[in-house]
């Protein structure tokens, strides 16, 4: 009876282990279907059959705008502020008067000094007439007349101290807000005001090392603002004469128009700079290109395959890039879904 129980077991055991076997057996041979069918079929993508074209090669740089001119309005004196002749934020002249300081004291000075001076002229004379007749010795009238140089310098001296008690705007421009009142002690350390011409301003940018040679004097650029959609224009006018080595840029200073005085000293600006017309070039849409660890790589496709091209790129547009090496004309560049895309995998591709 035992033995009859025992081979009713075995038999339902193995029975039951027989179909768990099919059940696996069934599921595997379903998904290596699907992976054969997935791996058959090829991914939908749009491309373009790419062409050389000629291309307006321009960097797009940011600068920062300057004035043409700006100085530190100081007085060389020390002394009372007699008169300020002026009007913040105004426009001056050059040789305008700007501010006055009082100069009793020097002028009173300058008095003696010419005093001193009318007779150590007067000794010199006298000393001459008496070296003619032999009555001193020429030594004598060397003396004489080194008195008479050494008090005229004197004078010659307070004079330019006086001269600069009178501050005078050195270049026609903007003035900008004082930090001084009438009746106030300065010094030359003493700041007063700053003085700008705008009339014109400076750009001052850089640009990579690789394009230095296509840059000269006289070269015309564009550039904006922030705030502001009005393109304006500048010319270079001066190039750096190295290279700077810790960025390996080359610093360039453009001059602009700013008749209007929209432009404002200090401001970021959004330079255009043409470079040379590259012909037969090979331009590609931004969204085609993918940054890797040691570079940048494209998909093109090749008999019915995506094939991974490594490329060498250049200028930068809001949509394009330019590609010095990699591709060549007649190849289909694969330009959507490129992001999963992996080498030799099926592509079906619709060019546009």
């Amino acid at each position: 009876m035992k033995i009859k129980y025992f081979i009713y077991t075995v038999l339902i055991v193995g029975f039951g282990a027989f179909i768990t076997y099919r059940i696996i057996e069934n599921k595997s041979e379903s998904n290596e279907g699907k992976d054969k069918s997935a791996k058959g079929k090829a991914a939908r993508v749009s491309g373009i059959v790419l062409k050389t074209q000629n291309f307006d090669n321009i960097l797009s740089l940011s600068g920062s705008i300057e004035a043409n001119e700006q100085v530190e309005i100081r007085s060389e004196v020390s002394g009372i502020v007699e008169s300020i002749n002026f009007q913040e934020g105004s426009l001056v002249t050059k040789g305008q008067l700007l501010f006055k300081v009082n100069d009793l004291e020097l002028r009173a000075q300058l008095s003696q000094a010419n005093t001193k001076e009318s007779l150590a002229s007067e000794n010199e004379r006298r000393a001459k007439l008496l070296l003619q007749k032999e009555a001193i010795s020429q030594e004598e009238y060397d003396v004489a007349r080194a008195e008479h140089a050494s008090t005229k310098a004197q004078s010659q001296l307070i004079k330019a101290q006086i001269a600069k008690t009178a501050v005078r705007a050195p270049f026609s421009g903007k003035i900008g807000l004082r930090t001084i009142s009438v009746g106030t002690y300065i010094t030359p350390a003493v700041l007063v005001a700053k003085l700008v011409n705008i009339g014109k301003l400076k750009i001052t940018f850089s640009i990579p090392e690789k394009y230095a040679n296509q840059i000269k004097n006289n070269t015309n650029l564009s550039f904006s603002v922030a705030g502001s959609s009005e393109k304006y224009t500048a010319q270079v006018y001066a190039i750096e004469p190295a290279v700077e080595i810790s960025t390996r840029t080359l610093q360039l200073r453009a001059i602009a128009d700013n008749k209007n005085g929209k432009l404002l000293p200090g401001t970021f600006a959004n330079v255009e700079l043409p470079l040379d017309i590259i012909q037969d070039a090979i331009v590609v849409p931004s969204q085609a290109v993918i940054p890797v660890q040691n570079g940048k790589k494209v998909f093109i496709s090749e008999f019915g395959k995506a094939k991974e091209i490594m490329v060498e790129t250049a200028t930068r547009t809001d949509a394009s890039l330019l590609v010095l090496s990699g591709l060549k004309a007649g190849d289909t560049l694969i330009t959507t879904g490129v992001m999963s895309l992996k080498n030799e995998a099926p592509v079906k591709v619709t060019v546009q």
